[in-house]
């Protein structure tokens, strides 16, 4: 289980860990900055991004949701299904993602909702669990992530999960996240991102370039 006490981090982890973040806060702040710009019409397509990562590359994620929005997807309503079954953007379970899609398009998506600085990100968070069948609490998160409107809310992924314990901030990576669970770890790792005083946001795209060599979205 992860505990909610401190534990004694590995102190060549930890001095590695603001090494890289003295070497990379700017392009990680720029980063961030692009997200908060990222215009209201493309809220759809950072959505189906999201759709389509989970064990998935982000790259082909990436290059699929290219297509689809050169082709216009949003509004022709065509069947995505061959885009994500491409050899040279394969996206797995595609029969079941192009499901997905095609039933994102069909619903709302209350942009004004989610730009409110008066609503909290975990209720935003908890509406699109809510309203989008395929966005988990990480892929909410995700998405709420690529437009710059996550605040305090963690992307558990298993290379942050990897990561958080690495340093020991989590006992072991969990086999699966129900909420509550992710709940519970995503409240560890904001504890911990206090305490160095590195923001969360700041740290998930720092563990994900040390793990994979850039500051991916």
């Amino acid at each position: 289980m992860t505990s909610r006490r401190r534990k004694r981090l590995p102190d060549r982890a930890l001095d590695e860990l603001r090494a890289q973040y003295l070497l990379k806060r700017n392009d990680i702040r720029n980063r961030l900055d692009e997200f908060e710009r990222v215009p209201e019409s493309e809220y759809f397509y950072e959505l189906i991004y999201c759709l389509l990562t989970p064990q998935s590359s982000a790259e082909h994620a990436g290059k699929v949701v290219e297509a689809l929005r050169r082709d216009r997807f949003r509004e022709r309503g065509f069947d995505p299904e061959p885009y994500l079954r491409n050899r040279s953007h394969y996206v797995r379970f595609h029969r079941v993602k192009s499901k997905r899609l095609r039933a994102a398009r069909k619903r709302s998506l209350d942009t004004s909702f989610l730009r409110s600085d008066d609503i909290a990100a975990f209720r935003k968070r908890e509406f699109l669990v809510r309203e989008f069948t395929g966005l988990g609490f990480k892929e909410a998160t995700h998405f709420l992530r690529n437009i710059g409107r996550s605040e305090n809310l963690a992307i558990l992924d298993r290379h942050i999960l990897h990561s958080l314990e690495t340093i020991a901030v989590i006992d072991v990576t969990p086999p699966t996240l129900p909420k509550k669970r992710y709940l519970e770890i995503e409240a560890v790792f904001q504890e911990f991102a206090e305490r160095i005083e590195i923001p969360m946001t700041h740290l998930d795209l720092l563990f994900w370039s040390m793990q994979t060599g850039q500051i991916l979205k």
